[in-house]
């Protein structure tokens, strides 16, 4: 989804269908040209890790705050103990929990597996509760690799300014891509100042005009994301998650 934090080829035990993301060929190749297809072998991948801009390491938190709409927005994004298993692999479930004036808004498992060698991070679908006073009303943007829907990258290891790729490729549900913009902006938020963050804008075909920039810091993460600054990170021991969507 652009609102947080896109081939088609059979995931199997052994090989999951995607190209290497990028060796120096590949990164000429991209400047225009959207990435869409990551060959990468099942058996390199893992459900804990991390890269410069991306943690994948259970009970790993971060939280971002500001104003949307007139409303304050507060997410917190939490690296769960919890794994599930999407067309034959093991993906890290990564809680993105949204509350808007207090209330209750969204609440999503994410799923992702991190490359052992390159350090690219791969997105695999998401579950999603959206919440309309209190009940879950719909599940708006769920999708699941292998259900008519196919994996992408989330972020690569090696971040190449000009680098376009699709994290989401479920046909007229999820096709946000990215394209990286900048890998030395200086960001100030309330949790701190912090350089050589990575800065992307995302894009969807399926929306026309939509668009979202989002700042990464070097062993931090997300740290802004639209109006959203981070306000808190670390790892938290013992967090409680309350209720989640159920897996479909």
């Amino acid at each position: 989804m652009l609102r947080r934090w896109l081939l088609i080829g059979a995931l199997c035990a052994t090989s999951v269908g995607f190209a290497s993301v990028p060796g120096a060929r590949a990164r000429q190749q991209t400047t225009r040209a959207w990435l869409q297809s990551f060959p990468v072998k099942a058996g390199d991948l893992a459900t804990i890790g991390e890269n410069a801009y991306f943690i994948l390491k259970p009970g790993y938190q971060i939280t971002l705050e500001g104003l949307e709409d007139g409303k304050t927005v507060r997410l917190v994004v939490t690296v769960l103990a919890d794994t599930k298993r999407i067309a034959g692999i093991d993906t890290r479930v990564v809680e993105e929990r949204e509350t808007r004036a207090d209330a209750l808004a969204e609440v999503s498992r994410n799923y992702f597996a991190i490359e052992k060698g390159t350090r690219n991070v791969y997105y695999f679908g998401e579950d999603v509760d959206v919440y309309t006073d209190g009940k879950v009303t719909n599940h708006e943007s769920a999708w699941l690799h292998g259900m008519h829907a196919t994996f992408g990258l989330m972020m690569p290891g090696t971040a190449t300014v000009g680098l376009r790729y699709y994290q989401e490729m479920a046909p007229g549900v999820a096709m946000d891509r990215a394209e990286i913009l900048s890998a030395t902006r200086q960001v100030t938020t309330p949790a701190g100042t912090f350089a050589n963050c990575l800065e992307t804008e995302e894009t969807t075909p399926l929306e026309r005009g939509a668009r979202e920039v989002k700042i990464y810091a070097p062993g931090i993460g997300l740290i802004r994301d639209g109006p959203l600054a981070l306000t808190a990170h670390g790892r938290r021991a013992g967090v409680s998650t309350g209720p989640s969507p159920a897996s479909r």
